[in-house]
């Protein structure tokens, strides 16, 4: 990523009211939380931080992300530490609003009942931020064990959302479809991963078979005309993570990311970080890379920041007034 930038585009990107609509808490983890709990096995930060480093794969990055993420994510209190840390960072960057998803396989594997999970990430938002919390299930996750978890979350009313997340090799489950449905009825919104290392076939079943609007990723969907326009026309958003797509090696480099595409055909974009214990970003590096590396004008930088509270799930009253802002700022451009 670019170490080096015109101080005045960072003063620009950090006055954009902006939004956080792809994160998971346990990627997010700070790591002087580690550090605090294991200061010696946590003495460095990941190799994963340099600026050059590439996952060889999908399952690398998993097993290294749920390696750090088991040492601290033991109980609803290490969720609320976390998650205060977490959040105070993003108003530091002058973030309004996240999305944030806990992973469901935490439920069995610690046996901490989601409920508490969500209370201890929705006790730690601060004022001045809106949060909405989701749960994220794999696509394999409807097992004898956390079925009936899964069933049931429809049925907590603090929970916000769910999503499906991990690797996109593994088909799409009559589960799923059923699940999503369910969910909408019951008024719980709903989006999925995929176009990420899965092809644009991806991105169209999310769309069709599960019925999202939001497309967590999505990019890959650039390699086909047909489902470009579909994504068009049914106003789909996709929740983009440039740095999490380099440092997966989704792409080969910064300069020819799709989101540079997907900007110019029309697509709706956020711009989010992912996982930024594995990839060491922030989300103001996120404006930045593009500005630097993809040649996104300032304009275009905060019609990215507005896309955000286009999509975000608070009232009309609270977006209308970061939309002004943000409509100020591309004004006086």
């Amino acid at each position: 990523m670019p170490q080096q930038f015109d101080s005045q585009l960072g003063t620009f990107i950090r006055s954009l009211p902006k939004t956080e609509t792809h994160l998971h808490i346990e990627g997010a983890l700070p790591f002087k939380l580690l550090q605090s709990i294991d200061p010696i096995k946590f003495r460095d930060p990941p190799l994963s931080w340099n600026n050059d480093f590439k996952f060889e794969s999908f399952s690398e990055f998993e097993e290294s992300l749920i390696t750090m993420a088991l040492h601290w994510f033991t109980s609803p209190e290490r969720y609320h530490k976390a998650a205060k840390s977490i959040f105070n960072k993003h108003l530091e960057q002058n973030v309004k609003y996240v999305e944030i998803s806990f992973h469901a396989g935490i439920i069995d594997y610690f046996k901490i009942p989601g409920p508490e999970i969500i209370n201890a990430i929705r006790d730690a938002i601060p004022d001045g931020l809106e949060v909405r919390v989701f749960m994220g299930m794999l696509r394999n996750q409807y097992t004898p064990s956390m079925a009936p978890v899964i069933d049931d979350c429809l049925n907590w009313e603090k929970l916000d959302g769910i999503d499906l997340h991990g690797t996109e090799l593994l088909p799409l489950e009559e589960w799923t479809k059923s699940l999503w449905v369910k969910a909408r009825e019951a008024n719980k919104f709903t989006k999925a991963h995929a176009g990420e290392f899965g092809g644009p076939s991806n991105v169209k079943k999310a769309i069709e078979i599960l019925g999202v609007n939001r497309v967590e990723h999505g990019i890959r969907a650039i390699e086909n005309n047909d489902v470009i326009s579909m994504v068009i026309d049914k106003d789909i958003t996709f929740d983009v993570c440039p740095i999490s797509n380099l440092k997966l090696n989704v792409i080969e480099s910064m300069n020819n990311h799709p989101i540079r595409l997907l900007f110019d055909k029309g697509v709706r974009c956020t711009l989010n970080t992912d996982d930024p214990l594995s990839f060491g970003n922030q989300l103001e590096e996120e404006y930045v890379a593009l500005a630097m590396e993809l040649e996104f004008s300032k304009k275009e930088l905060a019609i990215l920041a507005r896309n955000g509270f286009e999509i975000a799930l608070m009232p009309d009253s609270k977006k209308t007034v970061f939309i002004k802002q943000i409509n100020d700022i591309i004004g006086s451009c």
